[in-house]
Formats: structure tokens, sequence, C-alpha cells
């Protein structure tokens, strides 16, 4: 059959999945036609490499479904170790709508990786995912209902740190889960911490129900007061309160002021306008100059006819409403009883999770050319370290030494945004053409004839002279 095959390394220090090209032993392998849905998946190097030869795992199709899994050695069993899961993605086209994360997948008794679809178990889900403006980083793990035996899903808290870097800068990014046999767990990107908490604590929902539930056959009472304000109801509306008041009035102590020209108008015809040739007054009506400000009304304090201002009104004071005091029947606001919780369970070791015996991709994107490599499973966190720096390591600094200079960065964006030379112009070139006015223009001392050209008072150039004369000759005496 016209395959390519995913294959794993009897490597005893870990279980992992490898997402190469190699001449392995034809044993522990996956054939990738065999797991298609519709999506297209290929082994080949990344577009625009650093390292020529490095192949990866690339999801091929836009908007479809894809699905590939592979076996472990053996399960992963969660005791007294933590596990590690690491692998590298890089969004070679930008990401639009769609995921890059891994499934571990449950060891059942009916696993079929041949049958991997949305609905197979798994025990883990973690890794990048977007759609729109919404940059998240999974991670949800699957519990198990101690009582009912049904599973839950049970998701991290969101990042804190912005991840919108990660997904558009067409690098290659390390993602890295560590869960710990006390719960906690850590989320990193480029092994830097970006999500921490506990399992106990952090999750949504919570691993654990409330003890007590409020009564679902609880219900208020019909007489039940929550009102805790209620208004007066002996209160009484005083004789000579006005309810009909204006809340305004004209000030009468205001006076018109000179000049107020009350026969002109504050807009009259403009004098210069013209009716249009084409203007039809059996279509049009008649034909009307536009209005224009008054000219005499700009140097004048007002025209037209002058009326008081109004100021608010001293006796207003409104509709009257009885007071408001406490009321004396309040009984708080009211809640259901609580009960115990007939479905409560206290699991404190959510980290015993199911075990898994196989790694999946599942995914749905409009993204194509989403590149994986380096999928790394492991118990053993200085080994992952290593395993990293071997791996994703040597594709940041060949990514890093492939990075055009500074100057040839600002060349590069200017050419696309030509605006940014006038920027480049005020914070570099003015700068340093103000330093070289400054270094070159010197500070002389005032001559005595430009204090000639101030009245300020100024010290008597005299005086100075015939004091510098006496000093000298004082210390010649000293001397002698």
């Amino acid at each position: 059959r016209n395959c390519q095959w995913l294959c794993c390394p009897d490597w005893s220090a870990t279980a992992w999945v490898c997402a190469e090209a190699a001449s392995y032993q034809m044993r522990n392998c996956v054939c990738v036609s065999d797991l298609l849905l519709k999506g297209k998946w290929a082994v080949e190097d990344m577009k625009d490499s650093k390292l020529p030869g490095d192949k990866g795992l690339v999801l091929k199709s836009r908007a479809k479904h894809h699905a590939i899994s592979a076996q472990l050695l053996r399960p992963f069993i969660f005791d007294t170790k933590p596990l590690i899961v690491q692998y590298e993605v890089n969004f070679q086209q930008g990401i639009d709508c769609g995921g890059a994360y891994v499934k571990l997948l449950s060891q059942t008794a009916d696993l079929n990786l041949d049958e991997f679809v949305d609905k197979t178990p798994y025990t883990i889900m973690f890794g990048p995912d977007k759609c729109g403006e919404d940059y998240k980083l999974h991670f949800i793990f699957r519990h198990k209902n101690p009582k009912t035996g049904e599973y839950e899903e049970k998701h991290a808290k969101k990042p804190d740190a912005d991840l919108r870097t990660y997904y558009t800068d067409k690098k290659t990014h390390l993602y890295t889960l560590v869960v710990n046999p006390d719960n906690s767990f850590e989320v990193l990107v480029d092994q830097t911490v970006v999500n921490s908490g506990n399992l106990l604590t952090d999750m949504t929902p919570p691993v654990n129900p409330p003890a007590e539930i409020e009564d679902p056959d609880d219900h208020k009472p019909e007489d039940w007061d929550e009102r805790p304000k209620i208004q007066d109801p002996d209160a009484v509306k005083p004789d000579d309160w006005d309810e009909d008041a204006p809340q305004q009035i004209p000030d009468e102590d205001a006076v018109k002021p000179d000049g107020w020209l009350d026969d002109e108008p504050e807009y009259t015809s403009d004098p210069d306008a013209v009716k249009p040739e084409d203007w039809d007054e059996d279509m049009d009506g008649e034909w009307e100059a536009p209005q224009v400000p008054n000219p005499l009304c700009e140097t004048a304090p007002g025209c037209g006819t002058w009326q008081r201002p109004m100021i608010d009104n001293p006796n207003y004071k409104g509709k009257w409403k009885a007071p408001m005091i406490d009321n004396p029947n309040y009984q708080g606001m009211w809640k259901p009883r609580k009960i115990p919780n007939p479905a409560f369970f206290e699991d404190l070791h959510p980290f015993r999770m199911t075990p898994f015996n196989a790694v999946g991709l599942e995914l749905w994107s409009m993204s194509s050319d989403i590149f994986f490599d380096n999928f790394f499973i492991t118990n053993e966190r200085h080994t992952a370290e290593r395993w990293a720096n071997d791996g994703w390591g040597l594709k940041k600094a060949a990514e890093g030494a492939a990075e055009p200079g500074l100057v040839k960065q600002m060349m590069s964006a200017a050419d696309e945004r030509p605006w940014l030379w006038a920027v480049y112009v005020l914070t570099v070139a003015l700068p340093a053409v103000l330093l070289v006015l400054f270094c070159c223009s010197g500070k002389k001392a005032p001559a005595a004839a430009d204090y000639k050209k101030t009245d300020e008072p100024q010290p008597d150039v005299e005086e100075e002279e015939k004091a510098e004369e006496d000093q000298v000759k004082e210390e010649k005496s000293q001397s002698g």
C-alpha cells in the first residue's frame, strides 16, 4: 500500500511518538493513509526550514477534519511520578481558525485507532487553539466520578499571558504540560511558564462538588418581605408644599445689555446669493436666498427680542413623596435552605487519572500546513528539557541566526509603510542634528559692551579690575 509510516524507536527511558519518516524497524508504526478522515497529512520538511532534512508531520488541508494517532510502547500510569507532555508546532501559513492540540487517548478495551474520531475517549487534551481573536492554550482532563462512574471534562483557567505572538510569528514553538502527583500543574511555551495552578482549585467545573446544595423543593413564602426600606406610612405632605411650582423661573434682576438690537434678526438673507438659472418655480417653489448670520449682530451684545435668562426656582420642590424608613418587617433576601448534596464526593487525588496508551491529533482547521514535530511523553522533567534543547533548541537557534539585523528590519518595515521614514527622521536624525549644533556652538563670556544691551544691574568692571590688581600685589608682598 502507498503508506507514509510514523514509527517509534524502542527507547527505554521514555515512551514517545516520533513524527518523522525514519528507517526504524517496522514495528510500533502507524500508516498515515489508514487514519485519514478527509483531511490530508504529510511527512515533509518545513517550508522555510533553517534545518534541511528535519522533517515533521504536516496537516495539509483547509476546512477539513483530520485525525491521526499512534500507539505508545507502554501505557502511562498516573502513580508517583509526574507527567510531562511536550511537542512542537509551527503555523507556517498563520492560523485563522483551528487547533493544534494533542489528545492522550485513554486505555480502554475497545480502543481502535483505525476508528479514531472526536468521540474517542481521551484522558488529557493539551495544546494551542485559535478562532477569530480568541487565542487559547487548552489543558483539559477527563475526571471520573467515583460515585457514578461518568466522566466530566475539567478545564484549566485561561492563561494570563498574551499568546498572540505564538500564533502569528510563523516560528516553531515548544508546548509543554507538566502535571505533578501533588495535583499541581504547569503549562509552558518555549520553556517559559504561561499558566500554572492546582487540579483541585483551578479547574472549571471543580473536581469535587459542594458538600451542600440549595434544596430544589424549598420555595419562598408568600408573605416573605425582602424590602429593606419602605415609605413612611405615617408621613403627610406639608400644607405649603407646592407641587406645581416650576423648576426654573425668569431672572427678575437681569437687565437688557446696552446696544441690544431689538429690531435686527439674528439671521438675514444672503445679499450675494443669486437664484440659479435652472430654478423652476413651478417645480421647485418660490426661490429664497439662503440665510446667513446678520453682520450687524457680530459687534452687538445680541439681536432680536430680548428675554430674561432662566434661573433655578428657589421654591421648587417637585412631586411630594413620603420619606423612606427602615422596614420593620424586613426578613432579608430569601434563599433556599441548604441540604446535603446527594452527589457529593471528595477526590483528593485527581492526578490519578485514567491511564492512556496512545497519542492522537484530531483537528479541524481553516488553515493548512500546520507543522508538528518531536512529540515527547515522559515522567522525567530533566529528560524532557534535554530533549527540548537537542530538538527545539536547534530550530530556535537556526531561526534566530536567519533573522535580519535591526537596520534591515527597519528598512523593510519602512518599505511596506512609507510613513515610518518620518518617524525615523524625528527619532534618529533630528536628535543627531541637534547634538551636533549643541557641540559646535561655544558659549562666549559676556564682554563689557554686552552689558550695555540690558537694563539689568551689572557688576562694575573697573571695581573688579582694581580688586584683582590689589590681590596680585598682596600675593607678591607675601612671597617677598
